[in-house]
């Protein structure tokens, strides 16, 4: 089965699209900022012969709405709403993958939606910031960016977005794989980016850190050797987990499910099995 809905929850419309057996146990997927649900179509093939694969454009991304009230889009809202997505799509409990901005959503629904979850699998994920100084700083910072996207356009955003050090791994990419990326990045609206960034952002999401050791699902961390900075924030995560490993995936940077897409799909499925 292959369907694709506009769902509209809690006044917003919601892209989804689901693949693959109805019956089979389900794994919803949830990308990064400025990103979309087709992130994730080179593995979608695979991940739905074994599960009802369930992609989300989160709000203010791709198809899905992109409200005017930066408040729409805080962590515990955006939540809501995809607690009422899986309801939408009848999905009593999933597997749940996220990556970077999406596997901090991932870590706030496990952590306080724990029935909905039997498996956590965090891509370039962090807890958030542990102190309150620190996520003022960041959330100055992310305000300064978001007032930079709505005044420049989402053409200029995406060229400055591109050249950060973080994305630096990905010159190992093929021409096609950059401009296909850069192409949907192209095609979010400014104000939900801006506004994401203002709701949900490193510095306005609460620290998760003190709920790591009351989480029971078991974990996976994913990590590229390359991305030295998340390398470290997930060796303290996994510290903190009773139930959660760390894999780190050689040779790629922050994205490896784009940089290294079999080692990734691999690392997945032994998980889930």
């Amino acid at each position: 089965m292959n369907e694709q809905r506009d769902i509209t929850i809690n006044g917003a419309s919601y892209y989804t699209a689901r693949f693959g057996a109805q019956h089979a146990p389900a794994l919803l997927l949830l990308h990064g900022f400025t990103g979309s649900g087709n992130n994730w179509v080179d593995h979608i093939a695979l991940f739905s012969k074994q599960f009802s694969v369930i992609t989300v454009d989160i709000l203010g991304h791709g198809r899905s709405a992109s409200p005017p009230d930066p408040n729409r889009y805080t962590m515990p809202h955006v939540a809501a709403d995809l607690i009422a997505l899986l309801d939408a799509w009848q999905i009593e409990q999933t597997a749940l993958l996220g990556y970077s901005m999406g596997g901090r959503l991932a870590l706030y629904l496990a952590c306080h939606h724990p029935y909905r979850f039997s498996h956590l699998i965090l891509e370039s994920s962090s807890p958030g910031l542990a102190g309150a100084e620190a996520r003022a700083e960041r959330r100055q910072n992310d305000e300064a960016l978001a007032d930079w996207i709505e005044a420049n356009g989402i053409e200029a955003f995406v060229g400055r977005w591109e050249a950060l050090p973080l994305w630096a791994s990905q010159q190992q990419l093929g021409t096609e794989a950059r401009q296909r990326l850069r192409r949907q990045r192209r095609q979010n609206n400014p104000v939900g980016l801006a506004n994401s960034l203002r709701g949900m952002g490193t510095g306005a999401q609460p620290s998760l850190w003190p709920q790591l050791p009351a989480l029971t699902q078991p974990t996976l961390l994913i990590v590229g050797e390359l991305d030295t900075k998340f390398v470290a924030i997930n060796q303290q995560m996994e510290k903190q987990l009773a139930n959660g490993r760390l894999h780190i995936i050689p040779q790629a940077g922050h994205m490896t499910h784009l940089e290294r897409p079999s080692a990734f799909q691999a690392v997945v499925t032994k998980f889930l099995a």
